[in-house]
């Protein structure tokens, strides 16, 4: 929804007094198939769920990752269903990489969901007249229970009556508190939610009133007044989002002191006690050359793995043309790290070993 909708809105919610009134909701079961995540929330998690059938397939190896990626249309995003999570991003890039991180997350959420069946209800609002939902919080909690449980599962959800009136607004206060969400997605959901309360201060005014002031927006995002100002100051020029979606390590502390830092020499080398469009640009640009110079983290490069064994002609022509995720070695390869060189040398050295004893003794090794 655009900001003139969500502006109209909210005159429609404040004809009858300031505030906006309650916002109705009730707790139900919902099949997880009816449910659509939040593509604008900064929880957004670029997944495609997979059904039981092909879930319980890929377990038992009667498909393959490549397969499933394929019959789904997988490329760029993360295949998910009960037990199953398959990272189908571009492997090495800082999207493979965040991807990775929310992975592990997830799948030790679903692993308590499976021990406790405890979990805080994610909220979401009905779409459509067809029974589909949208969630408003709680992303993570809902790609936990698609691990857990399976696709064609129900779980408990708290539904509101429509789409609310703050809906970033509540993102953010959901977000702001993680520990686990990037600095990059609280930047973007900040932004989100002063969308929201800039509008209702817009609809505030044309109907005669007051906006709020910066200790009830605070108040409303669930953040200190120094929180407060922080996320205003970072906000304030897209070059520090961009250098966080990048990869730059800094604190907001210290960002926020580089951003003050270079307002300030900007303003004394031109003489400048206001700042207009085309200052802010070139504040704008000096903060993308002086970011990007900081030390950001780089995907770690994948261990080499060295292989040294030999086997005879007729074991390396059984090598090349068996699959060996089929062969009876007691490797469990869907547990495998396949970023941990320590991990797969030992599981080739399995397969190596298995190999070596069917040898004929009399044929002559040959070394790899």
């Amino acid at each position: 929804m655009n900001a003139l909708s969500d502006e109209t809105l909210l005159l429609n919610a404040l004809n009858n007094g300031p505030d906006l009134p309650s916002e109705n909701f009730e707790f139900k079961s919902i099949f997880l198939d009816s449910i659509l995540p939040d593509a604008e929330n900064a929880r957004f998690f670029p997944a495609i769920a997979i059904s039981d059938t092909d879930a319980n397939a890929f377990i038992n190896r009667k498909i393959t990752k490549s397969q499933l990626a394929k019959q789904y249309g997988a490329d760029g995003f993360i295949l998910i269903g009960k037990s199953v999570l398959l990272n189908c991003l571009t492997y090495g890039t800082t999207d493979w990489k965040k991807a990775n991180e929310s992975i592990d997350s997830i799948v030790e959420l679903g692993e308590n969901i499976i021990e406790s069946d405890l979990i805080q209800a994610p909220t979401v609002y009905p779409l459509d007249s067809d029974g589909r939902y949208k969630i408003v919080t709680g992303h993570r909690r809902f790609f936990a229970l698609l691990y857990a449980n399976g696709k064609g599962s129900a779980a408990q959800f708290k539904v509101y009556d429509s789409k609310p009136y703050l809906l970033k607004t509540k993102q953010f206060v959901e977000n702001a508190s993680r520990e686990d969400l990037s600095p990059y997605g609280k930047l973007q959901a900040f932004s989100g939610a002063m969308h929201e309360l800039d509008a209702l201060n817009n609809a505030r005014l044309k109907l005669g009133g007051k906006k709020l002031t910066v200790k009830q927006s605070a108040s409303k995002l669930g953040i200190s007044m120094g929180a407060f100002d922080n996320y205003n100051v970072l906000t304030r020029y897209s070059a520090v989002a961009e250098s966080y979606k990048t990869g730059l390590k800094k604190t907001f502390i210290n960002v926020k002191k580089i951003v003050l830092d270079t307002e300030k020499e900007y303003r004394h080398q031109y003489g400048k006690k206001q700042l207009n469009i085309g200052d802010k640009k070139e504040i704008n640009n000096l903060l993308a050359k002086k970011l990007t110079g900081i030390e950001q983290s780089l995907p770690k490069a994948p261990e080499k793995v060295k292989l040294n064994f030999s086997l005879s002609p007729t074991s390396i022509k059984k090598l090349l043309e068996l699959n060996i995720f089929k062969l009876d070695t007691g490797i469990n390869w869907l547990e495998l790290d396949w970023n941990d060189g320590n991990q797969i040398q030992k599981a080739i050295n399995q397969v190596v070993e298995l190999l070596q004893s069917s040898d004929n003794v009399n044929e002559n090794p040959i070394s790899g």
